[in-house]
């Protein structure tokens, strides 16, 4: 919530020095999953991984695409079709604009492939078995009842990537029950949930009871609330949720990062 924070973090990993001293510190404490965004430097933190196979046996990315913020100001500097140039792999956006634009409207499905494929290229060698489709997207499509895009994204993970689809929302419960009439079975879905209901369309009680159903695994994100409830108090009512998978959190000290997992291993009673 605070933009001079914001702003600090920014500087202090300008570097994939320093983003690989949190995540060594991470690997370290026994989480072996980092979930990203697919911006540029993230490349360079997937080359150090693959590059050390031996300090890295178990790392695993779960990427989030697409990294809005970078098409946004890419539209804002050169347009809309350059954008789709520019991101697209090489040779083949050229292809479809020079041969017929129809293509571009017609086949929405064929854009969403490109699109995953440009985007996962940062990712070749290393383990990516779960790849998510950001909530500005979901929830986009959600908004719209373009549910068919969902299920290809589903479809084309599972066959291109060998992976599994990964949807963020802010609206867990129509996005399970959308997912579920599109016949995809115990969906990876990846939601606010904390107890003051920030971010959580349907509020805190359907969100409770759409997470006991258990039909879907369930990725907490935000628990903290963006800093409005104190750690241990959060962590303590989210873990007590009936249902939940697993929680993902953001920290960038190996204090933060040691102390919040010790909680969570204490108040779900995994193995240290």
């Amino acid at each position: 919530m605070s933009e001079d924070k914001a702003r600090a973090q920014s500087m202090r990993f300008r570097d994939a020095a320093s983003i690989m001293k949190v995540l060594d510190d991470a690997y370290d404490a026994g989480i072996k999953v980092f979930m990203c965004t697919t911006y540029d430097r993230v490349g360079e933190i997937a080359d150090i991984i693959k590059a050390n196979p031996t300090r890295y046996p178990d790392f695993e990315f779960y990427p989030c695409m697409p990294y809005a913020h970078k098409y946004a100001n890419s539209v804002g500097e050169v347009g809309i079709l350059e954008t789709l140039k520019r991101f697209s792999p090489s040779g083949v956006m050229g292809t479809l604009m020079t041969g017929a634009m129809s293509a571009i409207t017609q086949d929405v499905n064929k854009m969403l492939r490109l699109l995953v494929d440009a985007e996962m290229k940062r990712f070749e060698g290393v383990k990516t078995p779960v790849i998510f489709l950001q909530n500005v997207v979901t929830d986009l499509i959600l908004g719209v009842k373009g549910y068919q895009f969902l299920a290809e994204f589903h479809r084309y993970i599972k066959e291109k990537y060998n992976a599994e689809a990964g949807f963020i929302t802010m609206n867990l419960p129509l996005l399970i029950d959308v997912l579920h009439d599109l016949g995809i079975e115990n969906p990876i879905v990846c939601a606010n949930v904390n107890k003051i209901g920030f971010r959580m369309c349907g509020g805190v009680e359907k969100y409770q009871e759409t997470i006991a159903r258990n039909d879907a695994r369930v990725i907490a994100m935000s628990v903290l609330a963006s800093g409005a409830i104190p750690p241990k108090e959060a962590l303590e009512w989210v873990c007590g949720l009936e249902g939940l998978d697993s929680i993902v959190f953001g920290a960038s000290s190996k204090g933060n990062i040691v102390q919040t997992k010790e909680i969570i291993d204490d108040l779900w009673q995994l193995p240290k």
